[in-house]
């Protein structure tokens, strides 16, 4: 590692924690060169396990001792020539806005995005995300499916990114352990048609979690899950998908899904937030082990 004391945050070293917004990150010579911030140690720990590439890093001075490890997987796996920026907490604070609770940031190599088909090889449950826009619920929903044994999270053209910073941080680096893509890439125009018809090509019965008149109870669809192969309700490999924070899955969406499934409610309450509901349809979808 070579590591280098800053002497201010204007430093153009450090170009990528201080002056290029997420798009920017993410669409700077991308698919190629694109980068993305890992923020934590936890969170770059799960990266660097995963295999991602490592283009520098930026430290507060106190946490060096606590980073040895990574530092030494990094110069075995990627080289000894690595950045590593070492400032002040207060260097640190003016760079993110706030006080990190462990001071440790890398800038990291994005790698080309997996199809459609490939990630949902094998695959029996997976998770779509249609607009959400909120990193924080998308970090969320990428810990829930982690936890509760998703297989693949597909990500619509207008979701979010997950690799953005809050996100990969509120996912505590899971998104590194889910397998994910943005079905129908970045074109806007490929969702909810074609991309679902592609889902059902790969064999997933369609279901957009949403409260219309015509939806059945998320206790109907655990019983289909568990209906014999040969009976004509079975369902064997499951999409679901959620929709945006304020208004929902679209009517187009709905249009398009073979089934349309709620999780009741009492006491008056409409709805749950995205997170809460996709953890909730994970945990009751899951496999029996």
């Amino acid at each position: 590692m070579n590591f280098i004391h800053i002497d201010s945050i204007d430093d153009p070293r450090l170009e990528a924690y201080t002056h290029l917004t997420e798009l920017q990150l993410r669409n700077r010579l991308e698919p190629e060169k694109g980068l993305f911030i890992a923020e934590s140690p936890k969170v770059i720990d799960r990266a660097l396990a995963a295999g991602v590439k490592p283009l520098s890093f930026l430290v507060e001075e106190p946490w060096l001792e606590g980073m040895k490890d990574e530092f030494a997987l990094v110069d075995s796996h990627f080289g000894n020539a690595v950045d590593v920026f070492i400032a002040s907490p207060e260097q640190l604070k003016r760079i993110t806005g706030y006080r990190l609770h462990r001071g440790a940031l890398s800038a990291m190599r994005r790698w080309p995005l997996p199809s459609v088909a490939e990630i949902c090889d094998g695959a029996q449950r997976v998770a779509v995300l249609e607009n959400i826009v909120d990193h924080t619920n998308v970090g969320s929903i990428m810990r829930s499916a982690a936890a509760l044994d998703i297989d693949a999270v597909l990500v619509t053209p207008s979701c979010a990114d997950p690799l953005y910073r809050r996100a990969a941080r509120v996912s505590m680096g899971t998104v590194f352990q889910v397998p994910w893509t943005r079905i129908g890439g970045d074109d806007p125009h490929a969702w909810p048609s074609p991309s679902i018809d592609e889902l059902h090509h790969l064999g997933f019965t369609t279901v957009a979690m949403a409260l219309t008149e015509d939806s059945i109870g998320m206790e109907e669809l655990v019983n289909r899950l568990a209906l014999p192969a040969a009976d004509p309700h079975h369902i064997e490999k499951l999409a679901m998908i959620f929709g945006t924070e304020g208004d929902g899955l679209s009517r187009h969406t709905l249009a398009h899904a073979d089934l349309t499934v709620k999780i009741p409610m009492s006491h008056g309450v409409d709805s749950l937030n995205v997170a809460a509901s996709s953890a909730v349809a994970f945990w009751a979808t899951r496999r029996q082990k």
